[in-house]
């Protein structure tokens, strides 16, 4: 007997979730609230949401951040700011990095067995057009320096690399190695501080977070046109 193929699975999973949104109104309301924490609310407030849940916050967070990762524009680090204070800042940090991991995985596979217009329902029409010169420019630079970015779309990168020839163990190294001390020095922030301290230390993390973005861009740049002029 044929084994189904990753294609015909991967429509299975994604029809079978749709039927569920629509046909069950606990999910279909589940999901709407989490969208709208998740658009709506600050930091303050997805961690209210997550600490709702009791002994299932740790799995409503990991959901969380596989829901941001699909659809959801609001970056990643929000949620990661609220898992440190929540859970604290070692335990915060595990969990942001291995959902949002499970997260980029999911959007990469949608986008490399699916292609480019089931990917594009998922970001919208057009979006991916706008990351497609980043990808030809930068390439293999490409996740890591997108990582950097924490108000850059996590699943928009994530569904552009689908639709590269990158293989997933190059996009899975990269995006680990790239989001990792990212995750930790935002979850050592959100675990550590509050208030105005809090927002300060992240207005200033985003600051150098983009420095650090445009600087390995300019490099970048640099060496291929060093390399063009020769």
């Amino acid at each position: 007997m044929k084994k189904p193929s990753k294609k015909l699975i991967t429509v299975g999973v994604i029809l079978a979730s749709l039927l569920a949104y629509l046909l069950i109104p606990s999910v279909n309301a589940g999901i709407n609230r989490a969208v709208k924490v998740l658009t709506t609310e600050g930091i303050e407030g997805i961690a209210a949401y997550i600490r709702s849940f009791g002994v299932y916050a740790v799995i409503v967070s990991f959901l969380l951040m596989i829901l941001q990762s699909l659809i959801s524009p609001i970056p990643a680090f929000f949620i990661t700011l609220a898992n440190s204070a929540i859970f604290g800042w070692v335990n915060g940090a595990i969990l942001s990095w291995t959902s949002s991991m499970a997260g980029a995985a999911m959007c990469f596979y949608i986008s490399r067995i699916l292609g480019r217009d089931v990917a594009e329902r998922f970001t919208g029409s057009g979006m991916l057009e706008t990351v497609d010169k980043f990808f030809e420019d930068y390439g293999k630079f490409a996740i890591l320096i997108a990582r950097l970015l924490p108000f850059m779309s996590f699943d928009l990168v994530s569904y552009a690399a689908g639709l590269t020839s990158m293989s997933f163990v190059h996009f899975f190294i990269a995006t680990g190695l790239g989001q990792l001390p990212a995750t930790i020095v935002y979850s050592y922030v959100g675990g550590s501080l509050t208030g105005g301290a809090q927002k300060l230390m992240t207005g200033l993390l985003i600051l150098f977070a983009a420095s650090i973005a445009i600087y390995v861009i300019k490099r970048i740049y640099n060496e291929k046109h060093g390399k063009q002029d020769a």
